[in-house]
């Protein structure tokens, strides 16, 4: 019979409530007795991996492990614990607050004082607030506890530099097909017989899970728990299980990572490309206007007038997506993705932009030379306000050359034009004035 819990009489429960354990989920039968049984982390506790040496080298630090859902990070802090004979004190972020930390920490402590250490470790560790990361500091300071945190958000973003700074960080990979593959099979062995899916139904689990390997195991018990011989197809498969959403927080990580996917693919002219990031992030959820403020962004940023059509085609699919909505919207925007990639680029007029502010920081507050300035009273009239002013639409070619940067500055050159798109045909105007200014500077000195 099984022990009940604490503070519950065993012999005062009819029916026998306690008289067996419930059944345990596959994931927690398959969870890993030993690093050996520890899928798709081999860069880590390979024979040549970081943290294997750090155990066999029996030198144990606090560490961050940094990886999806579903890859192996719970696991792996309870092996670390046990091979290293310390005791294991498990925490969640989530459910836990300062009063559940100092208990620990008072508890390691004890064991500290008696000869014996502390693992604790704290699940999503990056849901506690700066001031609670900061409580750490001191007790993984002295050594009274080996802190293994696991997060699915960048720590670099998400913890604060002081904790990091103690810490080791361990990126785990996102279980690949051939790990999950090998985690079905021992599923299979233990249930004592295959999944009721054919070969392609098989590899439509796989790519379902989304490299969860909890996840994975979860549709598979449902599959074991039908009870049948017939092989599933991968769309009656479909009916059985529901596929894992995409890992996509609005707010965190995956957006940043995606969205620069994005706009990287469209820097790089692949429009297939950028056409499945841009699914990718609609399909997490994000808010479509945000995608269109970013194809506006980058219109302008990384071509320019390169193409002068591609700022008018990306506020056209916003305007389009603000009046149609979804889903019918979303077409207009994933038309301006397919411009924008194959448009030709240049971030001249951006680097011109940067150049300029830099240009005006270092030149302070020089007045523009007075031959450019309206002179609307008689003293300003005095003072040569306007003197010499050269309009240019009476000028030969309709071009004056004339000065327009202060008088105390030297001429800079800010806008380079690049020889693609558009940009070839206004780099030959600019160099066409160029040669003007030139003759009339010439014309002027003689």
């Amino acid at each position: 019979m099984a022990t009940p819990p604490p503070g519950v009489s065993g012999g005062g429960l009819s029916g026998g409530l306690f008289e067996a354990d419930a059944p345990r989920p596959l994931a927690d039968r398959l969870r890993p007795k030993d690093l050996t049984e520890v899928y798709g982390q081999d860069h880590l506790i390979g024979p040549q991996g970081s943290l294997r040496r750090m155990l066999d080298n029996k030198r144990l630090t606090s560490m961050i492990l940094w990886g999806g859902p579903g890859c192996g990070k719970t696991t792996l802090a309870r092996l670390i614990a046990e091979g290293s004979g310390l005791v294991f004190e498990p925490l969640s972020a989530v459910f836990s607050g300062v009063a559940d930390l100092r208990k620990v920490f008072d508890r390691a402590l004890s064991r500290r004082q008696a000869g014996q250490g502390t693992l604790l470790f704290v699940d999503e560790i990056h849901r506690f607030n700066r001031a609670q990361q900061d409580g750490f500091l001191p007790v993984v300071e002295d050594g009274t506890i080996i802190l293994i945190g696991a997060t699915t958000e960048n720590p670099s973003f998400e913890l604060n530099a002081a904790l990091l700074s103690r810490c080791q960080v361990f990126v785990l990979n996102r279980l690949d097909e051939t790990a999950m593959g090998e985690m079905l099979k021992r599923a299979e062995e233990t249930e004592g017989h295959s999944l009721p899916v054919d070969d392609d139904a098989r590899t439509a689990l796989i790519a379902m899970a989304d490299g969860d390997g909890r996840y994975l195991l979860n549709m598979a018990e449902a599959l074991f728990a039908l009870g049948t011989t017939e092989k599933l197809t991968p769309k009656g498969l479909a009916g059985v299980v529901q596929k894992r959403l995409p890992v996509y927080d609005k707010h965190q990580d995956s957006h940043f990572n995606l969205i620069s996917a994005l706009h990287k693919s469209l820097r790089g002219s692949d429009c297939d490309g950028a056409l499945y990031w841009f699914a990718r992030i609609l399909e997490g959820g994000e808010d479509p206007l945000y995608v269109a403020r970013r194809l506006a962004r980058f219109a302008y940023e990384d071509i320019g007038l390169a193409d002068p059509q591609a700022a008018h085609q990306a506020l056209m699919a916003w305007d389009t997506y603000e009046r149609l909505g979804s889903p019918e919207g979303e077409l207009a925007l994933a038309q301006a993705v397919i411009y924008l990639a194959t448009a030709p680029k240049s971030n001249a007029a951006y680097t011109a932009y940067k150049a300029a502010r830099r240009t005006a920081k270092e030149t302070g507050s020089l007045m523009p030379p007075k031959h450019i300035l309206n002179a609307p009273t008689s003293m300003m009239k005095d003072q040569g306000y306007g003197k010499g002013y050269a309009y240019d639409h009476d000028a030969p070619d309709g071009f004056s050359g004339q000065n327009y940067f202060p008088e105390s500055m030297s001429r800079v050159s800010l806008y380079q034009p690049v020889e693609r798109g558009f940009e070839r045909e206004i780099k030959k105007r600019l160099e066409y004035w160029d040669g003007l200014r030139r003759k009339r500077r010439e014309t002027d000195t003689d």
